[in-house]
Formats: structure tokens, sequence, C-alpha cells
């Protein structure tokens, strides 16, 4: 393991994670005790539009994949409408590499309902919800603990601290789909009804949770909220680049000595990061990475330098996605990874649209045949054409993430591939594989 350089080591910024290791964390002692809930009474003391404005200011985008602005999207909640207005975190982090916000959720969650708070006040809605995936057991309870604490205090109900501000905040466990963590998806669960995204517009801001103007953040997006309030819109920016502001909590795992939560401003490299990690384990070098989750297209040992920011990834030809980095060397193979994220797309697909529920079928099986030795130079044709028809046609954006990683691969990797249809690389499944592929 090598020992990160002190220049490196500076790159760290632990704003998120600052009380992630401290004594009883999670607790509201602790968080009183370490500035929390300070946010919320400078907040609840200036109006609405001037924290929609601050958070404009801030630059702050959407922890959650898509990076949109959080303060124009507060924007679009139409004011004096005579509608009940929703704010709803977006909690079901189940994507495969993706953890940044089950940690945070766990150790600190009085972040997170203190952003809600801020949140609901600046978009005026007296009712949140945090909708949870369902296998977050201990951090579901982590979340509900910590409500009930904030109810106690004060933080949450009616006259919140004198105010006049009402809110009451619900922690909603789903089923474990994976399709709930598109945002359209997860209204339509929450509402009671199967998870499946709905057609666009009209878009959440207008009529998202019963038909209200929504808003739906990420969990990450929510709990940077105190922060900006507390340190301000400059602070903010002082950390990341002109235009990707902030820190943000990177997941590394995979060939790395150290995997784990790395808080460091926006634009840092993956050199920097992995270098942070101690460096690859022993006698693997770097051969390819996901940037953001396996949703986004892989890079190479090539990206190394890549700037881990929104446009610095973007014009690496990949998106930033959930900043969830799997790190892969020169031992593991990039088509028998592509085949194991395809099985989950394949199962997490919802059916709705038939590019996705159609086009991940076939692939699946396309690649069981090659890495069962039975793969032909066609097959490769066929996965190209397929990804081709289900990137950008898909009904949401799952179709698309299961389409990149075969793109990229096939890009990137394609020697990969003919190694297994002419015969230099041995089976990796079996002929029991095959059973329904052909």
């Amino acid at each position: 393991m090598t020992q990160p350089r002190p220049e490196v080591l500076q790159k760290l910024t632990p704003v998120l994670t600052k009380r992630w290791l401290s004594p009883d964390a999670w607790k509201i002692e602790t968080y009183e005790r370490l500035d929390g809930y300070a946010a919320v009474r400078k907040a609840l003391d200036v109006h609405p539009d001037d924290l929609i404005q601050l958070v404009k200011d801030s630059g702050l985008r959407g922890r959650g994949g898509a990076g949109f602005p959080t303060g124009l999207k507060w924007g679009f909640i139409p004011q004096g409408d005579g509608k009940p207005h929703y704010l709803v975190i977006n909690a079901d982090e189940g994507e495969p590499g993706t953890c940044k916000d089950l940690p945070l959720m766990t150790y600190d969650p009085h972040s997170l309902i203190e952003g809600a708070i801020i949140a609901s006040y600046a978009i005026r809605a007296s009712r949140a919800y945090i909708y949870i995936r369902g296998e977050a057991v201990h951090a579901a309870r982590r979340l509900r603990h910590a409500v009930k604490e904030a109810y106690a205090k004060g933080y949450l109900g009616e006259n919140i601290l004198g105010s006049g501000f009402d809110l009451d905040l619900v922690v909603h466990s789903g089923a474990g789909a994976y399709i709930c963590g598109e945002e359209t998806a997860l209204l339509d669960s929450l509402e009671g009804f199967r998870g499946q995204p709905r057609l666009r517009p009209p878009f959440p801001a207008v009529a998202g949770l019963y038909a209200s103007p929504t808003v739906v953040n990420n969990v990450g997006t929510i709990a940077s909220v105190p922060y900006i309030v507390l340190g301000g819109a400059d602070w903010w920016k002082s950390m990341g680049t002109e235009k990707s502001s902030g820190p943000m909590i990177y997941s590394l795992s995979g060939r790395i000595a150290n995997p784990g939560q790395y808080e460091c401003g926006l634009g840092i490299t993956l050199r920097e990061l992995i270098e942070l990690a101690g460096g690859m384990k022993p006698g693997h070098n770097l051969k390819f990475w996901t940037p953001g989750g396996s949703s986004t297209p892989l890079l190479t040992a090539e990206h190394i330098d890549t700037a881990m920011d929104f446009e610095g990834v973007a014009a690496a030809g990949s998106i930033l996605g959930t900043t969830a980095m799997q790190i892969f060397s020169d031992q593991d193979c990039p088509v028998y990874a592509t085949w194991r994220w395809l099985e989950f797309y394949h199962h997490e697909s919802c059916g709705k649209c038939t590019p996705c529920r159609e086009g991940n079928y076939w692939m699946v099986r396309t690649y069981r045949r090659i890495l069962s030795g039975e793969g032909t130079y066609k097959d490769l044709d066929t996965l190209q054409d397929t990804a081709d028809n289900i990137f950008g046609r898909s009904f949401c954006g799952l179709g698309d993430g299961a389409a990149t990683p075969v793109m990229s691969t096939l890009k990137f990797f394609r020697q990969d591939y003919l190694d297994y249809i002419e015969g230099r690389t041995a089976p990796r499944l079996s002929a029991k594989a095959l059973v329904g592929a052909h």
C-alpha cells in the first residue's frame, strides 16, 4: 500500500462526512454539539425565496446522477397555486457500485433531516417523504429514530422553533425495486401503485406526488443544504470547479488497497483518488473503471487523469453519475463484468417499454453464448444493434444504463470479445448457461 502525497491528502474535504467517525454520530445530542440544527434556525429567519436564491448562487447540482442545478429545480415550483407542495427525497440507492447515501443516512441521519426542513421551507411544503430502499433496514431504523428525536426537540411538527412553519416528515421503505430510483417511478410507488416511470411532461414540479407540485432530490443533495446555509455560497464554491461546485463523496471499490468513501472537491482526478485509497492492489494494473456506477459508460486506464466533475467526465465520453468508481485491473474481464451488470438490469427492468424489456432479455442470452465459448462474429453486431436500439429509445434511463456498458466495452475492448469467439480465452460459463440462450 502506498502513502498518499501531502498535496493529494490536502484534497480531502470532509464536509458531509465530517461527523461519521464521531462517537454516536447518529444521535441528536452529537449532531447538535457539532453545529447541528444551527442552519435551520438561520434559514427560518429569512424569506423562502432568498433560500432558493442562495442555493442557486452556490451552484449546487444534484448528487443523484443527473447533476441538475438544485436551486433551479426548487424555483420551478409554482407559488400561490393553492395546491399542497411536497418534498420527496430519493434514498433508493440500489445501483451496482453505488454506496454513498447509505452510510450518510446510517451515520449522520440528522443532516438529511435538517436539509429536508430547510428545503421544505424554501418550496413551501408542509409534508416531506424519504423514500428508502427496502433492503436498507439498518439505515431506515436510524432514520426513523432520528425523526422521532427531531419531533421531540421541536424541529419537526407544528410551529417549528416558533416560526409558524409546520412540517411532517415520513420515512417510507420501498420494496427493493431498482426502477424506483427513477423519480417518477418512485412517486408512483409512494402513491401505492406499481413502480413504473411516468410519461413527461407534466414534470414533477407541476404534477408530481398526488398530482401536486413536487421536488424530488437525492440524499446527498438535501444533506448538502445545511452546510450551504451556514457557510454561504462563496464558501461552497471555494471547493470544486467553476461549473461543478462543492465537495462530492466518491465511492471507490474493486482492485484498490482501501475501498471506501472519499470526500473531495469536484474536479479531483481518478489517479489522485486511487492514491488516496492506497493505490492499486499488488500485482494489479488499472484496465477499466466506472466513473459513476454501472449505468455509466466505462472508461479505461488512458482516462486516469480525467477531472472527476460533471464537465470533465462528459468530455471523456461518460457521465459522472453517482461517483461510484468500480476499479478493475488487467486480471478482470470486461466482457464478464458487462454480463453481470446486464443480468442485473434485465432482472430490474419494469417491463413497461419494449426496447428495455426485450433488448436486455436478448443481450443477456447473447453474452451467455459468448462466455460459454459458443459465440459468433455476428453476435457482436447483434449486441451493438440491440444496444443502439435501447439507448435513447427506452421509456426511462434504465435502458440507457444497460446499453452503455455494452457500447463502451465493444468500443474499447472488442479484442476481449474476439478472444472468446476465436478460442483464445477459455469459456467462463458452463453449457448450462446456454439453456434458453439460443
